[in-house]
């Protein structure tokens, strides 16, 4: 079967511009032209696009995805590089999880001080104003 970009965008979710991005970076193999110069894609792009799509909504990095297509297109080779670069996602998304732990924690703290009232006297809009963080209970965002 044979896609437009617009037909591969459609059916991927990926907007053409980004597609265009990939086939620049590499991502994508360069797609066969038209007589009038229309990119014309096939299954192997469709399904080359839904890995990278794929390793995206999973939070890799363009690095780790280079990397990760570089092995999917060695299908034989030893998998060791894909389990360290899938146990080095799960670290970051820990390290974010514990990140936005931290940050739900003083929001909601910042949220109980507030009490009602007018905003002259809001607790939460004079902590968000204090640029150096001074009520903050995290010492890594305090101004330095």
């Amino acid at each position: 079967m044979t896609y437009s970009i617009g037909d591969l965008a459609r059916a991927t979710g990926v907007k053409p511009t980004t597609i265009r991005w990939y086939e620049q970076e590499g991502w994508l193999p360069s797609p066969a032209r038209t007589e009038g110069g229309h990119r014309v894609y096939g299954d192997a792009h469709l399904r080359r696009l839904g890995f990278i799509r794929h390793a995206r909504e999973l939070g890799f990095e363009s690095e780790a995805i280079r990397a990760l297509l570089e092995l999917a297109d060695h299908p034989d080779a030893d998998c060791g590089k894909a389990h360290a670069l899938a146990i080095g996602q799960i670290r970051e998304i820990d390290a974010r999880l514990r990140r936005l732990a931290a940050l739900r924690q003083e929001l909601d703290r910042l949220a109980m001080s507030c009490a009602g009232g007018v905003i002259g006297q809001c607790r939460i809009i004079e902590t968000l104003s204090d640029f150096d963080h001074g009520h903050c209970a995290d010492p890594s965002h305090r101004g330095g």
